[in-house]
């Protein structure tokens, strides 16, 4: 029988670590990679028999170098990486075991349930690569990257959201908002040296906003899920304006 590790990277992690916990306590091993939290986190992962690794925090800010760290601490060489607000249902374990004792190879992209607005969003789910086999996998230490793996990816079927981690994270807008804010920060390093021309200026964020309201089905959220929407395509200004600055202000100091 093959075994799976759960593997969590935390800071600070207290307030949904424990429902988190005890969602994947059935799972052959649970690896906490902790960024030197200074609240109960650690304390909590002791209680379910985790096996904690430290990572330095230092002037990390975001996750990512903690979590390829963390997927390379389990003892197993299946892993499921979850963040410390996200649950995994009964049936997606299930699913998960049947999997990989049936032969398969590769890696899959799990769906995930978030909320908006404290509901479920319709314009969810959004799909985390977040199985495979770690011998495989490495992370790359840039904000929300996706870890490169080995063999093909196959989608988690998403009906009925059986088998979709459940995201407990629900902050208002004020809270999702500033995340926005710090989030295009980490992201302009990364885009730095990408062209926003006046066209992609214009139509970028038009299809952020499309591709939430109507592909991903916002729509049946009503006003909810148009706020959800408008969210997306102010992300998209948002990171688009950052890196067009930082790009004019390093033209003028080359000057």
């Amino acid at each position: 029988m093959e075994k799976i590790s759960v593997v969590l990277n935390t800071y600070n992690a207290e307030e949904h670590l424990r429902e988190v916990l005890e969602s994947v306590k059935e799972f052959d091993e649970i690896v906490v990679c902790d960024m030197e939290s200074t609240d109960r986190t650690r304390e909590i992962a002791a209680e379910y028999g985790a096996k904690i690794v430290i990572f330095p925090k230092g002037d990390h800010k975001i996750c990512e170098p903690a979590r390829d760290t963390a997927i390379h601490s389990a003892s197993n060489d299946w892993v499921l990486v979850v963040d410390a607000d996200e649950k995994v249902p009964d049936a997606l374990r299930e699913y998960l075991y049947a999997k990989i004792n049936s032969g398969f190879e590769g890696a899959m992209a799990v769906p995930r349930l978030n909320q908006f607005m404290s509901r479920a969003a319709h314009g969810s789910p959004d799909r985390q690569l977040r199985f495979f086999r770690q011998s495989k996998a490495t992370w790359p230490p840039v904000i929300h990257a996706r870890p490169a793996t080995a063999g093909p990816v196959v989608d988690i079927p998403a009906t009925g959201h059986r088998l979709s981690l459940i995201h407990l994270d629900n902050p208002t807008l004020r809270q999702r908002y500033d995340k926005l804010n710090r989030y295009s920060d980490y992201e302009v390093p990364r885009r730095i040296n990408k062209k926003f021309g006046t066209l992609k200026l214009l139509f970028k964020p038009l299809w952020a906003f499309l591709s939430v309201w109507l592909l991903r089905g916002a729509w049946r959220d009503g006003r909810r899920g148009l706020i959800n929407a408008y969210t997306a395509m102010i992300y998209k200004v948002m990171l688009m304006s950052k890196v067009t600055e930082a790009q004019l202000n390093e033209k003028d100091r080359s000057k």
